[in-house]
């Protein structure tokens, strides 16, 4: 497992650059190093804290609270498969039972090809299109065992070019010149935006 590329490296320096402080742009340096790896190595997490000027524990701590950052190797597509309420009365747990059975692992398990990892998950904030899942966390609504098999089928075809490998957020990334980058100043050194101090101005009366 690496530390960024230099590629990466000139990119999380940019990233920094749009944050007043730089510790403010942990969260979008570790979908940076994870879009990288696939998952969020240590080497990457130590990289990220040289570069933001705090301590692996520090970006650790970040990183742990939120569940999109894996710390193991996980498949090139993550099945997320809602088995809460709304997704249970219409056939979740059947179709999670169906995708354990179909690709031979446990919720929670990756296949030999490392091609999937399943994960039972709770609400997606789909419960309209029931039962539904996401494969890196893109929806898929209402979906049938007979789905489930066509979307598996077309990810190993290739065939899904709408849903990149595990840890890519956007297939477009945003470029800012210096030029672009609004009010990077720290939160001391900030005034009232104009149009706060023009609104309490105009509602004085005299």
């Amino acid at each position: 497992m690496a530390r960024l590329t230099p590629e990466n490296e000139a990119l999380a320096r940019d990233v920094i650059a749009r944050y007043p402080r730089p510790k403010s742009a942990t969260i979008p340096l570790c979908h940076l190093a994870q879009e990288q790896d696939g998952h969020l190595t240590d080497e990457a997490m130590a990289h990220i804290a040289e570069l933001i000027g705090v301590t692996p524990a520090e970006v650790l701590g970040t990183a742990s609270f939120y569940e999109m950052f894996k710390r193991e190797p996980v498949g090139r597509y993550v099945i997320n498969i809602c088995t809460n309420i709304s997704c249970q009365l219409m056939g979740g747990e059947d179709l999670l039972a169906h995708a354990e059975a179909t690709l031979g692992i446990g919720a929670g398990g990756t296949t030999d090809d490392g091609m999937f990892t399943i994960e039972d998950v709770e609400c997606i904030a789909a419960c309209t299109e029931a039962p539904a899942c996401q494969v890196n966390y893109r929806y898929q609504h209402k979906v049938t065992t007979e789905d489930f098999d066509r979307l598996i089928a077309d990810l190993r075809a290739g065939r899904r070019d709408d849903i990149p490998p595990h840890g890519t957020l956007g297939k477009v990334r945003q470029e800012l010149r210096g030029d672009q980058i609004a009010n990077i100043t720290a939160p001391e050194q900030q005034s009232e935006p104009v149009w706060i101090t023009r609104s309490e101005q105009g509602s004085k009366t005299p």
